[in-house]
């Protein structure tokens, strides 16, 4: 009995523990569905937003689109800078499983060079990987059909078209408007640091030199895009939104492509550069660089071989010569240093000298400086000086006036500084001072070194650009204004004659120059190409019209007192550099002309006769002069 009741109460006891534990268990169910469904609520309700802007991000994507590139013509409306469509093998990284596999099949089919692959390779590594990346660039139709019939053997791989950049004047443009190519990690940096890498996510060209450089925002235009809602495996169903890009304005160029092809074809792979300019405006109607080189390469990627190339060519077609070539002024700036004299009163109109053929310092045991012509001019005043370029007149102008001052009245012609041409590619050069030479040589400025630099020598440098905007400074008697490529922007698809006129870039005019002074040596440059005794009156002989001008012979390399230059015995590089700037027609000038012949001898006599052939053609087969005279 006494068992039996035991027995009843352990039943009992455990009875008890069973339902409280079911109780518990119970209330802990509760509770765990109560936060379950707060939590359900929490996420329905209190984050619905958040999550379904999250699902939307992977339903839909933002796909940007390029703009089209702004177009460049010439003056005259002839089209400089086209966009041609080229067919491209791309290759959707995320879509392929080996990538080594897919592009050795590819190979078997298409020649693909290791070059290409290790280009395609690191293009890749920079770019997202459900964007295309180009293996292959200007396919031929034959290639296309190739990969057409054994496309689907290749998912993620595909022929796209797309619009590319086209010089049709190749390398008679190259140093003008330079080219564009594919956007590098220099080139992401910069537009990233100007806060400009939103608008290029679709666009994989960008200007590299010239012009295509200098007016990239101009050109480029503004990208767009499109809403599309994508399945899960990337595909696109449907367009949601639709912003159109809106296109790059095209640019006029001041340049006269016929006149730019002529001056090509007179240096004819000289090494030089010549440079013409609008006095008006000083618009550029042509700038050479010879020789050059055809920028279509660039555009589809040049090969490393080719680019060495042209890196290793010892005539550095490279560099634009235009305005980076760096040469002694030598005789072109001796109008400059005229009227700087005449209006510093170390001369005067009526100053005459006597050249014996060379000159000395006074009180001095240096040797002495000489003449170009040994036995001398004999009596000179300031415009035969500048008629026969008379060395030792400016010898002495150089000792009177002191670094000083030629320095500073050489930087207002322009001298030392950039000329304001709308191009990056541009030196300086350099126009010496006491603080300069005391910066790279670390010793003082001597008065030895003054002498030459009144002859444009000595450590005095120019370009060519500099030497013709020094030109119109004489010309428009002090008025300084800046070299320009662009004449005029057009808003994409509008008519060529509604354009937008650039602005014309000037600087603080030279003040206080008598117009007599500016006279005085604008008729010693008139001598020179017409007088009896002019240094480039060969080369104007019979000429139908009126000019200016100034030739120049830049010495390379320093002759002993007592050496004799000889070109036939030096090597071709140590040979003088021609120069030759003038201007015509006299009375009304309607045109600038500067040339520099690297190695070629006398100005006179090299480039006085390119500078006339290019008078000729504006002046004469356009009918310029025979108008006027009607």
């Amino acid at each position: 009995m006494l068992r039996k009741r035991t027995k009843i109460r352990d039943y009992q006891a455990e009875s008890r523990l069973f339902a409280s534990r079911a109780i518990v268990a119970f209330l802990g169910i509760v509770v765990m569905m109560g936060l379950l469904v707060a939590n359900l609520y929490n996420i329905q309700v209190n984050q619905y937003q958040d999550y379904k802007t999250r699902s939307n991000d992977n339903r839909i994507k933002v796909v940007p689109i390029a703009p089209n590139r702004g177009l460049i013509y010439d003056r005259n409306g002839i089209l400089l800078a086209e966009n041609r469509p080229v067919f491209s093998l791309e290759i959707t990284p995320e879509k392929i499983k080996d990538m080594d596999d897919t592009i050795a099949r590819l190979q078997d089919i298409l020649e693909i060079t290791p070059e290409q692959v290790e280009r395609f390779q690191k293009e890749r590594r920079q770019t997202r990987r459900f964007k295309s990346v180009p293996i292959l660039t200007q396919l031929t139709e034959e290639q296309v059909a190739k990969f057409s019939v054994n496309q689907h053997k290749f998912p993620g791989v595909a022929v796209n078209a797309s619009l590319k950049r086209y010089y049709p004047y190749g390398e008679v443009l190259t140093h003008v408007i330079g080219y564009v190519s594919r956007i590098n990690d220099r080139d992401m940096q910069r537009l990233v640091r100007e806060e400009k890498d939103a608008n290029y996510q679709a666009t994989r060209d960008i200007g590299k030199l010239g012009i295509e450089r200098y007016y990239e925002d101009l050109l480029h235009g503004t990208a767009g895009y499109q809403e599309v809602e994508v399945n899960s495996r990337g595909r696109i169903i449907r367009v949601l939104k639709y912003v159109p890009p809106i296109p790059g304005k095209d640019l006029v160029l001041n340049l006269d492509i016929d006149l730019q092809m002529y001056v090509h074809k007179l240096l004819a792979g000289r090494r030089g550069s010549a440079v013409v300019l609008d006095p008006h405006d000083n618009g550029v109607l042509a700038m050479v660089s010879s020789p050059s080189y055809d920028p279509n390469a660039f555009v589809h990627g040049i090969s490393g071989k080719a680019y060495r190339a042209l890196l290793n060519d010892k005539n550095r077609p490279l560099v634009n010569r235009a305005t980076l070539g760096i040469y002694p002024p030598a005789s072109t700036i001796k109008p400059m240093m005229a009227v700087a004299a005449l209006t510093e009163g170390v001369i005067t109109p009526n100053t005459t000298r006597n050249d014996p053929g060379y000159w000395k310092i006074p009180n001095s045991k240096t040797k002495p400086f000489r003449d170009w012509l040994r036995w001398g001019h004999g009596k000179v005043d300031v415009i035969k000086s500048i008629e026969e370029s008379v060395d030792t007149f400016y010898y002495q102008v150089a000792y009177d006036m002191g670094i000083d001052r030629i320095s500073q009245w050489m930087m207002m012609f322009g001298f030392g500084d950039y000329t304001g041409i709308d191009i990056h590619e541009e030196s300086k050069a350099n126009m010496p001072t006491r603080d300069w030479k005391m910066a790279r040589h670390r010793t003082p400025w001597y008065q030895g070194d003054t002498i030459p630099v009144g002859i444009g020598q000595g450590y005095w440098t120019a370009t060519p650009m500099q030497l013709a905007k020094a030109t119109s400074v004489l010309v428009n008697h002090g008025k300084v204004i800046a070299p320009h490529l662009l004449r005029a922007t057009i808003d994409n698809g509008a008519d060529f004659t509604t354009n937008s006129m650039a602005e014309i870039v000037t600087y603080p005019p030279i003040t206080g120059v008598k117009d007599r002074y500016w006279d005085i040596a604008i008729e010693g440059m008139r001598l020179v190409n017409h007088g009896r005794k002019g240094t480039a009156r060969r080369a104007f002989a019979d000429a139908p019209y009126m000019t200016a001008g100034k030739s120049g012979t830049a010495q390379v390399f320093g002759l002993g007192e007592d050496e004799e230059y000889n070109a036939d015995e030096i090597a071709e590089h140590l040979r003088d550099h021609a120069l030759y700037t003038g201007f015509a027609p006299l009375d009304d000038p309607k045109l600038i002309v500067t040339v520099v012949l690297e190695n070629a001898g006398g100005g006179s006599s090299n480039g006085a006769p390119v500078a006339r052939k290019v008078f000729d053609r504006v002046l004469v087969e356009k009918n310029i002069v025979k108008n006027k005279e009607e």
